[in-house]
């Protein structure tokens, strides 16, 4: 269990020393490319046409067991729900203080940064976003966006290097919407809304989970 406990400025900044290197680059670089249709080449006039296909055969006359079995031995086979999909502390859990969360994380195992982005987005959504300047929470226990993945961190969601790599997607997500700076100044911008910090989550979302992240 990690000891140390960043600040979300802390988090911010280490977020961006790690999109700023070259590692970082070669991970995030070409994320939306998929491999190109093959081109067909155009049929060959002098060529006799292809035989004639076969009539087309029933996939139900190939199985060697009842297609009710084939469904009920699948669902079987799927795995059971996993282990690390629990709620979130009540009212009272967004007022108390971090380090009384810090027993949540015993024997929780590590979770993708997508998935821990997706906790930090129901830690909005349930106990509040606010965009105080270099604040954790407020007094009712809203978070900022970087607050909030510190919690998720702390309720058991995600190791800190998780937290640093989804802090990274982050900011990449905010360069591809030309944002140059940090995600702190972006959360306490004037005008900012709580809409906008979960746009900003489910597009990141989405950017990490289709990099296989």
């Amino acid at each position: 269990m990690e000891t140390v406990r960043p600040s979300p400025d802390q988090l911010d900044a280490q977020a961006s020393r790690l999109h700023d290197s070259e590692a970082w680059q070669q991970i995030v670089s070409g994320w939306e490319r998929t491999t190109p249709e093959p081109v067909l080449p155009a049929p060959d006039p002098q060529r006799p046409a292809a035989t004639p296909s076969l009539p087309p055969v029933d996939w139900r006359d190939l199985l060697t067991v009842p297609v009710d079995r084939l469904i009920d031995e699948s669902l079987r086979a799927l795995p059971a729900r996993s282990a690390g999909e629990r709620r979130l502390p009540g009212r009272l859990g967004a007022v108390l203080p971090e380090h009384l969360h810090a027993w949540r994380r015993v024997g929780q195992p590590d979770v993708r940064p997508s998935v821990h982005l997706g906790y930090a987005r129901q830690i909005l959504t349930e106990w509040g976003w606010q965009n105080t300047p270099y604040r954790l929470r407020n007094a009712r226990g809203a978070r900022c966006l970087c607050g909030a993945m510190l919690t998720a961190h702390r309720l058991g969601y995600g190791s800190l290097d998780t937290v640093d790599r989804a802090g990274a997607w982050m900011i990449t997500e905010l360069r591809s919407q030309g944002w140059t700076g940090m995600i702190g100044p972006w959360n306490r911008h004037p005008g900012r809304t709580a809409p906008e910090a979960l746009s900003l989550l489910d597009s990141t979302i989405r950017r990490a989970s289709l990099a296989g992240h």
